[in-house]
């Protein structure tokens, strides 16, 4: 049989216990030795499984209790001044650079949050400058192999490498060169491979994502200085340099020249590999580990299709020299479909979570060397899984007809943007500087009891919908006592921005326990995508019309965007993306229309993740993705009248590369997430000529620290020094759903005052 090796497993637990431990240890009801003796616990469980499931090459070093990629910046002791004068111990001076800190050693907020390229986990990026000294700073990989050592597990210890590492960093050094510092970073590395060597480690996985992204020349000379470094000297050990999330095209002949051990390539999202092989070979003393199992997506691998690919792979590499393994780390799927009841048994078995995958590995690794493979029952079952449920049922022939006959009017809204804004302007009589909030209010435990009991039918509807109506209008007067001008009902009935409006639409699935971790603690439970959306009935109306009749200041409606429900939900493979994004443009529209029509002044569509699943090389952006997805958005909002004013939202992602085409959604006013990014947004929104009213925002959610009225103050002056303050809106930099009800109400205080103060400056300017 083949070796087979995992990229990285999740880390939350079966049951999102390290979230619920983690939290526990943030409010102090447990202490870290608790904290860190129940982590070792889910650690040893995590290899018991893999070992148990049939992996040999099993990955240490991938567990985290906020992210890897702070790990690695806390690991190279890249950690900023401001952090280390807390004087707090080296496990809450990580948890102060992850989420911020406010306290009596001080005031500091966390450093920024970004999507970890085309997904929705988020990393935390690292700030380097000039006083930034790298040095060997934590113990973390070492302990964690020995401890996999000692439970008689032998792993592969994981490392994010450096040349993504220095790639993904806020470089802020003015003494300093790239090459100055990847030679002291090389010279940390060396130390950590030579410490992994003399613990007769045998593989250590270097990440290089990446390598998957446009690389210039400059960028692959920078690769090939690091390793043609870092690759002398490893003594018996071996590098397996690790790439996921796409091809290497870029640097394929110059990376296998190199010299690694082993090379990890994805043959999922990256099936440019496979050609890249057959053109240009592979080098007969390197390992290929050849992701065929899908990290990222839930279906059960097709094995037929699978092992055509193997044999194909097989044709340009030593077929001993294969080893199979994940298109990368496990960390974006459910943990298993163990823990599913509720759907339905033929569904189920189409569904593979990272548990499943281990074991599809472990038969894909005996299937490949079984010559009668097709006579296999493993082989006989599993095309039986796949060829089980078609989705015919889930088909809607009136909603394919009506996406078939759409037309270029469809997608525009008339008038153009400058006289709906002149509309809007008179019709809504907003102050300067609007003030207002992403959506969300905090989901408190009380609120989750409510919808828990409602879901278990240990509570009435009837008494449901009054208490979170209650809720509301608790959210309405708050709002109005601290001065908001455009308020939110608080969203206090969703679970899930997403999956709550799946729950509503038709052609979803929906887990018990599919938890993923998009940061932090913060875990989501993607829907299922499984056939043709159709609304079925309104959503979001009667929610927003009550909130509404509660205030004379105008309240938001609140929707999700069709590309944002597309890119939060795991979607069946055969579905064309283009055309479910329309169908899920269609029903988000017919809502939209049914606020407008019942009353709603404005409508926030969110399209928080319009940019996940644009692919990672510009050149294969046209056509792909964009050419649809900004249409979809357009298809919701075009048959709205001039005097709805259409809002939407976007966070933690680099938008500035496509600014234009954010500009050509044609909203009204765009929120960004920009607190955590140093308003890095600024300068392409002013270079671009963004015409959209924008509201980057002030003060980072993710944190628990309140901003204070000079702080946010600051903020808004460098705002109003790249845009015009008859554009700019004040908000916050996402929902605050997960943030608590005592700091939102300051942060929210401190954030009008702020706003109200500026506002007669700009006043008493112009007098």
């Amino acid at each position: 049989m083949k070796k087979v090796s995992v990229a990285g497993y999740p880390r939350i637990g079966k049951n999102r216990e390290l979230k619920k431990w983690t939290e526990e240890y943030f409010k102090g009801e447990i202490t870290k030795s608790e904290l860190l003796e129940n982590a070792a616990g889910l650690k040893k469980g995590h290899w018991l499984t893999q070992l148990n499931r049939g992996v040999n090459l099993i990955p240490s070093n991938d567990f985290s209790f906020y992210d890897t990629f702070l790990d690695t910046a806390f690991m190279l002791n890249a950690v900023p001044e401001r952090y280390r004068k807390l004087g707090l111990d080296g496990l809450d001076t990580y948890f102060a650079m992850a989420k911020g800190y406010q306290g009596e050693k001080g005031d500091v907020r966390a450093l920024p949050m970004k999507k970890w390229f085309n997904t929705n986990y988020h990393y935390i990026v690292p700030e380097i400058d000039d006083a930034t000294a790298f040095r060997v700073n934590s113990e973390k990989p070492f302990d964690e192999y020995k401890a996999a050592l000692s439970a008689g597990i032998r792993t592969k210890p994981v490392l994010i490498g450096p040349f993504t590492f220095l790639r993904l960093s806020d470089i802020r050094c003015k003494d300093k060169t790239l090459d100055m510092l990847a030679d002291r970073l090389v010279s940390v590395y060396q130390e950590l491979l030579k410490r992994f060597d003399a613990l007769h480690v045998e593989f250590v996985q270097l990440d290089e994502p990446g390598l998957v992204a446009d690389l210039t020349e400059a960028d692959i000379g920078l690769f090939q200085s690091i390793y043609g470094r870092l690759l002398k000297g490893r003594g018996a050990l071996k590098i397996l340099l690790q790439t996921y999330f796409g091809d290497v095209r870029d640097i394929y002949p110059q990376l296998t020249a190199l010299g690694f051990d082993a090379l990890g390539l994805d043959f999922v999202e990256g099936p440019e590999n496979e050609r890249l092989l057959e053109e240009h070979g592979f080098p007969k003393d390197t390992l290929l580990f050849a992701g065929v199992v899908d990290g990222r997506n839930i279906w059960l691998n097709d094995y037929s299709k699978t092992l055509a690919l193997l044999r194909r792979l097989a044709r340009a590499v030593d077929p001993e020299r294969l080893v199979l393994g994940t298109s990368c780390s496990l960390l974006h799927v459910p943990y298993t479909v163990g823990n599913e009841t509720r759907i339905d048994g033929k569904v189920l078995g189409r569904l593979a979570f990272a548990e499943e995958k281990l074991s599809e590995l472990n038969e894909l690794s005996a299937l490949f060397d079984d010559a009668d493979f097709e006579k296999n029952e493993k082989f006989i079952a599993n095309g039986g899984r796949v060829r089980a449920i078609s989705g015919d049922e889930f088909v809607y022939e009136d909603v394919r007809r009506t996406i078939a006959g759409l037309k270029a009017d469809d997608f525009t809204r008339k008038p153009a943007f400058c006289e709906r804004r002149k509309i809007q302007k008179e019709a809504l009589g907003l102050p300067l500087l609007p003030t207002t909030t992403i959506g969300s209010f905090p989901q408190t435990p009380d609120i989750r009891s409510l919808r828990s009991k409602y879901k278990s039918g240990k509570m009435e509807r009837a008494d449901y919908e009054e208490a979170i109506k209650a809720k509301i209008g608790e959210a309405v007067r708050l709002q109005e006592e601290l001065g908001l001008d455009v308020l939110a009902h608080g969203e206090f009935e969703r679970n899930d921005m997403v999956e709550y409006f799946g729950e509503r639409l038709s052609g979803f699935l929906f887990t018990q326990n599919g938890w993923v971790q998009s940061y932090g603690t913060r875990c989501v439970k993607p829907p299922i995508l499984f056939g043709d959306v159709k609304r079925l009935r309104p959503m979001t109306v009667e929610t927003s019309v009550f909130a509404q009749s509660l205030t004379k200041k105008p309240v938001k409606g609140m929707l999700t965007g069709p590309v944002t429900i597309l890119n939060w939900s795991f979607v069946r493979e055969d579905l064309p993306q283009r055309d479910i994004a329309l169908q899920l443009a269609l029903a988000v529209r017919e809502e939209a229309l049914d606020l407008e029509r019942a009353g709603i002044r404005i409508i926030q569509i969110d399209e928080a993740a319009l940019r996940e699943k644009l692919p990672l090389r510009k050149r294969d952006w046209r056509g792909a993705y964009l050419d649809w997805a900004i249409p979809a958005f357009r298809l919701v909002h075009s048959g709205l009248k001039p005097g709805t004013q259409v809002h939407t939202h976007m966070c933690y992602s680099e938008f500035s590369d496509i600014i234009r085409d954010i500009d050509g959604m044609d909203a009204d006013v765009i929120t960004f997430e920009a607190a955590k990014s140093d308003l890095s947004i600024l300068r392409a929104l002013r270079e671009n000529g963004f015409r959209t009213e924008v509201g980057p925002g002030v003060y980072d959610i993710h944190s628990p620290r309140v901003p204070g009225v000079g702080e946010i103050k600051d903020i808004l002056r460098k705002i109003l020094r790249d845009m015009d303050a008859e554009k700019v809106w004040v908000n916050p930099d996402c929902g605050l759903k997960t943030r608590g009800t005592e700091e939102t109400v300051l942060s929210l205080k401190n954030m009008v005052t702020a706003a109200s103060e500026l506002r007669d400056e700009i006043g008493k300017a112009i007098s």
